[in-house]
């Protein structure tokens, strides 16, 4: 009985595997496209500002919206988030992670 329970979970976390890299083209396609159309600043020039404010491991980037997200681990340990205005470069949002604390 409990590996058929598995077996959805299984397959959903596949399922999810392969879609995660369909999703980041996705969003990398639309980027390029915003930035050739001139609507959508560079995100290159975001990401470099992101990482001197917030040095560390670029977790992740993704385009919502109109906004890029930015997810940063930073050397303290934690994870900031950065969310930008995509056609201004404007910082929307800084969301620090500290649930690491709470343990």
């Amino acid at each position: 009985m409990p590996r058929l329970l598995a077996l959805p979970l299984l397959v959903a976390g596949i399922a999810a595997a392969l879609l995660a890299p369909a999703r980041a083209d996705d969003d990398s396609r639309r980027a390029r496209d915003g930035v050739r159309r001139g609507e959508f600043v560079p995100l290159e020039r975001l990401l470099a500002q992101a990482e001197r404010e917030h040095p560390g491991e670029v977790l992740e980037v993704e385009l919502d919206d109109g906004e890029y997200e930015i997810e940063i681990l930073r050397e303290d340990g934690r994870v900031v988030e950065l969310t930008y205005d995509a056609r201004s470069g404007r910082l929307l949002e800084l969301e620090v992670d500290d649930d690491g604390d709470d343990d």
